[in-house]
């Protein structure tokens, strides 16, 4: 389940502060999380503080639940990311749990048209 929707996000840049609030965890997890997955790439101001667009929150929100929820590791995680696929966690999830007995009966259909096409 996603910590953050994008509704939610109503900023346009979010400091790291804000942001390891968003996810209850430390500020140098993130800092950690920013070395270790390219995507993540926060504007810098004149101070060289991190500011952090709602896109780039969702990103986050979507390592966090890889990382802590799914209990992916860093790699599985960088992986998932790279491959592209779904970039909302909860999309991800629907499309896991797709009704079983649609699916059985579409596979039924198939196997009755392969043995009709063998006889």
């Amino acid at each position: 389940m996603p910590r953050v929707n994008q509704e939610d996000l109503k900023k346009l840049y979010y400091s790291i502060g804000e942001v390891a609030k968003m996810f209850d965890v430390n500020t140098s997890l993130i800092r950690f999380w920013e070395k270790e997955f390219p995507m993540i790439k926060p504007k810098k101001n004149k101070k060289g503080n991190r500011l952090f667009t709602p896109k780039e929150v969702l990103k986050i929100d979507r390592i966090y639940h890889l990382v802590k929820e799914k209990g992916y590791t860093l790699e599985g995680a960088k992986k998932t990311m790279r491959s592209g696929a779904s970039e909302d966690p909860v999309i991800e999830s629907n499309e896991r749990s797709i009704d079983h007995t649609q699916l059985i009966n579409r596979l039924e259909e198939v196997k009755a048209k392969l043995l009709a096409l063998k006889s």
